[in-house]
């Protein structure tokens, strides 16, 4: 099972990113996570095709776009928008934090797992605001890691 502190770094998280659309952003995240193994054009249409199946977009201006893929093991990346982008929300609202999410095709509990985590760090409103108001990739880094960090654990994991 990942935990997703162990998988955010400071070469995955971007904060105030400048993306004017879904599909910007989109194209930036595949950027960012993609590599040899995993390129970014491939990346990137997986995505997207997620995302036609049904906006990722939860409310509260946050996103969790994710997708499968074939690659060893999940990755993961966080991003902050300058400027928050309509993302076709549940609830209306313009999204402005996005976790992606990439899991391998035959992973079955792991992702799960993250989006539990994630669903609990972004339900509460004050990790919310404390993620937006982060001004660099390090701080936003260190309190995604600190909101990971305060979550209550969960006896069926332990």
């Amino acid at each position: 099972m990942s935990d997703i502190s162990a998988l955010i770094n400071a070469d995955n998280v971007h904060c105030h990113v400048d993306a004017s659309s879904r599909k910007r952003v989109l194209q930036l995240a595949a950027e960012l996570i993609g590599d040899a193994t995993l390129p970014a054009d491939t990346l990137f249409d997986a995505l997207m095709a997620r995302e036609r199946l049904g906006s990722t977009g939860l409310g509260d201006g946050i996103a969790i776009p994710h997708c499968r893929s074939d690659c060893d093991a999940m990755r993961v990346g966080f991003i902050s928008l300058a400027t928050p982008i309509d993302y076709e929300a549940s609830d209306g609202e313009d999204v402005d934090l996005l976790f992606i999410l990439v899991v391998p095709e035959d992973e079955q509990h792991a992702h799960l797992h993250a989006l539990a985590q994630l669903a609990e760090v972004f339900s509460d409103a004050q990790n919310r605001t404390d993620l937006r108001s982060c001004t660099s990739d390090a701080a936003l880094l260190k309190q995604m890691q600190t909101c990971l960090a305060n979550q209550v654990p969960d006896s069926r994991t332990a």
